[in-house]
């Protein structure tokens, strides 16, 4: 009998660290995308019927849409994604089909929240226009009134979202002396706070916030949330960082606001519909963007892939993975 028949199949849809797909080797009948192409919906669910495999290892590229789960072989029973963010995968269509689904938090902590701060620092003191001036030979003399950016140290911050990340963001800015505001589902304990004041309500808090870092999950009660109403809530000269998921923000209004001067500028690792992202961002000379580069470490990348197999591990031994998401 070959020994490797006893292992699970599993379909691994993104190229993965080296390291990682060798540990998957081992322990795994694994099909693999060598090439690293994105594989559409409709494909990956032939796929899936052609091969049935025991489980899937996805990226937040891979749509798990209703219609794709539902196309899924009886094989599948535990989809395990390579990220924090799981708002790719429709949970109630794989609850319904009694698929468990698994992420990777934690070892993406220090990375993003590392991302937040040079967006912060990039954002207010124009890191952007600055390059260009270098780069496109525009340095002129100095000169005591312009170009000028903003200070950071000293000045409040408020963080959409205290989970690991947001905590991890309130540590790095107490460097900068920043005093801390924060909304929540709930209050944290004294202890977590570290002095950090909690407002029960985003539209309480944001009047506070001469800095806004988003880190809170995408849900149906967040996105859309930083509209022009709330916009409007903040104080005139204040700057919006997102490291979270783009669909929070309505562009629209975020661009108006940066636009009309009410907001300084924005710092924005995160967009909606990305890489297609809102054209205009482009053109405005004080935004500072990054292409979703929140968790883009050698290290990191390789927790995150390690830390999706540790799942699928403990899952085919029987046993509760670390990281469940459902059930």
């Amino acid at each position: 009998m070959d020994p490797l028949a006893s292992q699970p199949r599993l379909l691994v849809t993104r190229k993965l660290p080296e390291e990682v797909e060798a540990r998957i080797a081992r322990s795994y009948r694994a099909e693999f995308n060598g090439d690293d192409r994105l594989i559409g919906p409709e494909e990956l669910a032939a796929i899936a019927q052609a091969i049935e495999p025991d489980g899937l290892l996805v990226t937040p590229t891979d749509k798990m849409t209703p219609e794709v789960i539902d196309a899924l072989p009886g094989s599948v029973k535990i989809i395990a994604t390579f990220s924090v963010g799981y708002d790719h995968i429709n949970v109630p269509a794989a609850a319904k089909r009694g698929i468990m689904v698994t992420n990777t938090p934690d070892v993406l902590t220090n990375a993003t929240a590392d991302i937040a701060l040079l967006l912060m620092l990039g954002a207010a003191r124009g890191a952007y226009w600055g390059e260009r001036m270098v780069r496109e030979n525009r340095w002129g003399a100095w000169s005591p009134t312009h170009p000028l950016g903003a200070d950071v140290t000293g000045k409040r911050l408020g963080i959409y979202g205290m989970g690991r990340i947001g905590q991890a963001v309130a540590r790095r800015a107490r460097g900068f002396e920043m005093e801390i505001h924060y909304h929540n589902r709930r209050r944290l304990d004294p202890a977590e706070e570290q002095g950090a004041i909690f407002h029960q309500t985003l539209e309480d808090m944001l009047p506070h916030c001469d800095f806004l870092s988003i880190n809170c999950a995408s849900t149906p009660e967040t996105r859309g949330s930083i509209d022009a109403r709330r916009i409007a809530l903040m104080p005139r000269g204040a700057i919006v960082v997102n490291t979270a998921r783009g669909d929070i923000v309505d562009d629209d209004a975020l661009i108006e606001a940066l636009t009309s001067g009410h907001l300084l500028a924005a710092g924005l690792d995160v967009f909606k519909g990305e890489p297609a992202i809102d054209p205009r961002y482009r053109s405005l000379e004080n935004v500072f963007l990054l292409p979703h580069l929140g968790s883009a470490t050698t290290a990191t990348r390789l927790a995150m892939g390690n830390r999706a197999v540790d799942n699928l591990d403990a899952f085919f031994r029987g046993e509760r993975p670390r990281d469940v998401v459902h059930p």
